[in-house]
């Protein structure tokens, strides 16, 4: 083992690893398992390796590698040597895309040659780009678990039943549109998983499955389930949600075993009594009791819509010409007519984290909620689809509206928008109505008043302050313009705070765009009120000031000069031939071009302060949110219950969409392969409106059994938004000038873990573990080392289906970064200690490994078990209990 790792170059690594957890020789190799899809270059290291010790490679029985690994191709070919191999993995989902979410690979075939590896019982091709099912798996005749989920296969093969040895299948997320007939030869086929295709029906043939016990159909295209399921006696659990069942066999209700019955989000008007009654059917969603909606169905029509409730882990429905109603678990609305969608089509969708390198913002705009992307893109509706978005309370902006924004795919634009705010829950929500699918948000903006502009002239008023107002002349343009109008209203005590004038007054900020290049052929005449506090009477014409800047408000320049100014009591009238942002000033200062710049940039800026607290009960778990300076307080007296820290940082100064970082120092370090972490600091985005907030775990590579670490976290300004003025971002430069705040961090010394007197076992310390019964079977602390070695880097999905929390499972793994066997081993013992006393424990880690698609792993657990029962039965034997039973129980029946 060890002159294996050190071929592979992973010496060093794995001599570490050794001293936490010395039974396992390293996540590259494990006696004769190689785990190398958790390395990048996983390829090139077992290329070298099959070069330099080919005699041993070949014995290899368990294989890992990433199909993201760019080398997969060119390796492919060495594995029809390893004539030993009994468990494949050939996985993509290993790399992420800009948004976080898994990349599938780049296999799309194997070799034929595979089909000569006798021993191969396990195949895992999951996340990759398969259309069809490669022919050589037909002529694996070992093979029992085969998962090809999340690829492009639109069928199967007519002789898939050929593979008569096969337990477990999983084909979910692919685009399946039917099932061949053979598939019903597969006799001891136990687990099925076909959910998220287009299946329209199913063979009779599937009724032949007679030691089938799961079976998940859901998210297709089902109307109709065939009689022939009430054949499948075996049956514990049957998954029908989400398609579009109009009707269910009341001969369901008669199978033996089944436990789970899912028909939710169906198209159901009617349900059998024998199985509505049933304690274990969920039916919502369906719209029981309703009439046919009439051919001519129309809005008025849409009480007697489906509804379907998708939970948090669904990310795709159905939708047919019939129309729907869908709710998602994150509290967003669709309502697709009747007509919609003039034939049936899948619906994906996801939500995602803001990324301004994207989601540009105009001056002035706030965001309001994450970005919500709808799939397929550019897919065109008959009639149009309305979206219900939630999103956070504006409560502090004032004069302006809010807008559902959609990106085309080259640009953003603004769609028509209603809002409301429930009554109960006090939520705000935003409709809109679309014919096409692509990402949207929401965002609070400027109010826009908007005409068109035709060559007779017309008016303009804004909404916000009537006595702003526009009038276009006759003959000032030849063809139709279309002019927008959006104002910021600016306060006396806004000026003076900012200038520091008391004397220093301005208007409300007007800005003017239209959607032509062209100046207008007539001079445009504005009005403007004059600033507060000034009028016709008592104005000094020394001291007003009609400044003028372009669109992005980079330069101010005094007009004063080039127009004609006009007063009346209340207002100033000016007039120009093109458009772009105008602003009143009264002041004594001569030059103000310089003042008006910062000013603006002053108005675009949010005052902020850091927080960093940690959990009273957790002092590991460390919170961090950047919070606008009203919010402090109450944020505070939310969170002062579960968690204790040092007062917030001084204020500082944010522009809405602006990156900044945390750095965890002296002595205080996080887990560097975060998505979200950039040279050791996690990135943050401020947005005004959001939470910005982050909950990690953090260790310290000090030693704290002796002492408390006292560290530190900064934080620190990042990339400019492209719209901040070119003064500010000059004045940023250099790293002082990057830095905004720093607070301490603490980490407690630590108690001994599991007691005075630890004994060591692979770095940790356990209490003796026997899980299970002794009439069921042990599993023991040998046990669980035993099942480490061959978990790998499925580790996180096996806690997640074990039970542990997601925050359980963050914390080992930064507790344990860089050494994937500890974190292994944390994962299972931890499990362990919290499930001891369970007497189902250990059917609970067989089923957790099936669902993380490892059925290598429950098959050995079952061995394990099946070990333990035969040892049990031969103890029973042994001090002679057997017989006596065997003679109480006939004496019972002949009673």
């Amino acid at each position: 083992t060890q002159k294996m790792a050190e071929l592979l170059g992973l010496g060093d690594e794995c001599r570490e690893g050794a001293s936490g957890a010395s039974a396992l020789a390293g996540s590259c190799l494990a006696d004769n398992r190689l785990n190398l899809d958790v390395y990048p270059d996983g390829c090139r290291r077992f290329r070298q390796l099959f070069k330099g010790r080919r005699g041993e490679v070949v014995q290899v029985e368990f294989l890992r590698l990433s199909s993201n690994d760019r080398l997969l191709g060119t390796t492919l070919g060495i594995l029809p040597h390893l004539k030993h191999l009994k468990s494949l993995v050939l996985k993509g989902g290993h790399a992420r895309d800009e948004f976080g979410s898994c990349q599938h690979g780049s296999l799309t075939n194997l070799p034929t040659n595979i089909g000569n590896l006798r021993c191969l019982t396990h195949l895992d091709l999951s996340f990759n780009n398969l259309s069809t099912l490669p022919s050589c798996i037909l002529h694996l005749p070992s093979l029992r678990v085969l998962l090809v989920s999340h690829n492009s296969l639109v069928a199967l093969p007519e002789d898939f039943g050929s593979l008569s040895k096969l337990t477990f299948f999983s084909a979910m997320k692919n685009q399946l549109k039917d099932l061949p007939q053979s598939i019903g030869e597969l006799a001891v086929l136990q687990d099925l998983y076909l959910s998220e295709n287009a299946l329209e029906f199913l063979p009779e043939e599937v009724g032949n499955l007679h030691n089938c016990t799961e079976l998940d159909l859901s998210g297709n295209r089902l109307s109709s389930i065939p009689d022939s399921l009430a054949n499948l006696k075996s049956l514990r659990r049957l998954h029908l949600h989400s398609n579009l069942l109009v009707t269910v066999p009341a001969s369901l209700a008669s199978l033996p075993n089944l436990s789970r019955l899912d028909l939710q989000n169906n198209c159901l008007r009617a349900v059998p009594p024998e199985i509505q009654t049933l304690p274990f059917v969920h039916l919502r969603g369906n719209p029981l009791g309703e009439t046919e909606p009439s051919p001519q169905a129309d809005e008025s029509s849409a009480r007697g819509l489906r509804k379907l409730f998708l939970a948090s882990g669904e990310d795709s429905f159905s939708v047919t010409s019939e129309g729907c109603k869908v709710v998602l678990a994150c509290g967003i609305h669709f309502y697709f007519p009747p007509g919609a969608a003039s034939d049936p089509l899948r619906i994906y969708f996801r939500t995602l984290a803001p990324d301004p390198q994207w989601v540009k913002l105009r001056h002035h705009d706030v965001l309001l909620s994450g970005v919500l992307e709808l799939q397929p893109h550019g897919v065109k509706f008959q009639q149009e689809v309305q979206i219900r978005m939630p999103y956070a309370s504006p409560q502090t902006l004032h004069q302006r509206e809010v807008v559902v924004r959609t990106f085309s795919g080259q640009s953003w634009s603004d769609l028509r928008t209603r809002v409301e705010q429930k009554r109960k829950s006090k939520k705000h929500v935003a409709h809109c109505s679309v014919l096409h699918f692509s990402w949207f948000l929401v965002v609070s903006r400027l109010v826009q008043n908007e005409c068109k502009v035709p060559t007779e002239g017309t008016l303009l008023f804004s909404s916000v302050d009537p006595n702003i107002k526009v009038t276009f002349p006759p003959g000032v343009t030849e063809e139709t313009r279309s002019v927008k109008l959006q104002v910021l209203p600016v306060s006396a005590e806004e000026m003076e705070e900012i200038t520091a004038d008391a004397g220093c007054r301005a208007s409300p900020l007007l800005c003017l765009s239209q959607d032509s290049l062209m100046d207008f052929l007539r001079p445009v005449r504005i009005q403007l009120p004059l600033p507060p506090g000034v009028t016709g009477l008592n104005l000094d014409r020394s001291r007003l000031h009609l400044l003028h800047s372009d669109l992005e408000g980079q330069t101010w320049d005094d007009i004063t000069s080039q127009v004609v100014l006009e007063f009346t009591h209340l207002y100033a009238v000016f007039e120009v031939t093109h458009f772009s942002w105008y602003w009143l000033w009264y002041t004594t200062k001569t030059y103000i071009g310089g003042i008006a710049k910062k000013v603006y940039e002053r108005l675009r800026m949010y005052q902020v302060n850091f927080i960093a607290l940690q959990r009273k009960k957790d002092p590991e778990q460390v919170l961090l949110q950047c919070v606008p300076k009203h919010k402090v307080d109450p944020v505070l007296k939310k969170l002062q219950d579960r968690y204790r820290g040092p007062e917030p940082s001084d204020m500082v100064e944010m522009f809405e969409g602006e990156q900044f970082f945390a750095a965890f120092e002296r002595g205080i370090s996080i887990d560097m392969d975060r998505p979200d972490c950039v040279d050791g600091r996690l990135s943050f985005i401020f947005y005004s409106h959001l939470k910005n907030m982050k909950e990690i775990y953090v260790t310290s590579p000090v030693d704290r059994k002796g002492q408390a670490v006292k560290g530190q976290v900064s934080f620190y300004r990042g990339a400019i938004p492209e719209s901040i003025p070119e003064d500010a971002s000059r004045s940023r430069k250099g790293p002082d000038s990057l830095w905004l705040a720093t607070l301490p961090i603490k980490l407690p010394r630590l108690k001994p873990r599991w007691g005075e007197n630890p004994g060591p076992l692979n770095g940790f310390s356990f209490p003796p573990l026997n899980l299970g019964n002794a009439e069921t079977g042990y599993l023991t602390q040998a046990n669980l080392l035993s099942i480490a070695r061959r978990v790998g880097a499925d580790w996180q999905t096996i806690g997640l289906n074990l039970g542990l929390t997601y925050q359980q499972i963050e914390r080992i793994g930064y507790n344990n970064r860089e050494d994937l066997d500890k974190q292994i081993l944390d994962m299972l013992f931890s499990w362990a200690q919290q499930n001891s006393e369970d007497p189902d424990c250990v059917s609970k880690l067989i089923t957790a490994m099936k669902e993380s698609g490892r059925q290598d792993i429950a098959d050995e657990v079952e061995t394990i078990i099946e070990l333990g029962r035969q040892k049990y039965r031969e103890s029973i034997r042994r001090v002679g209990l057997e017989q006596e039973s065997s003679t109480e129980d006939s004496a019972i029946a002949m009673m």
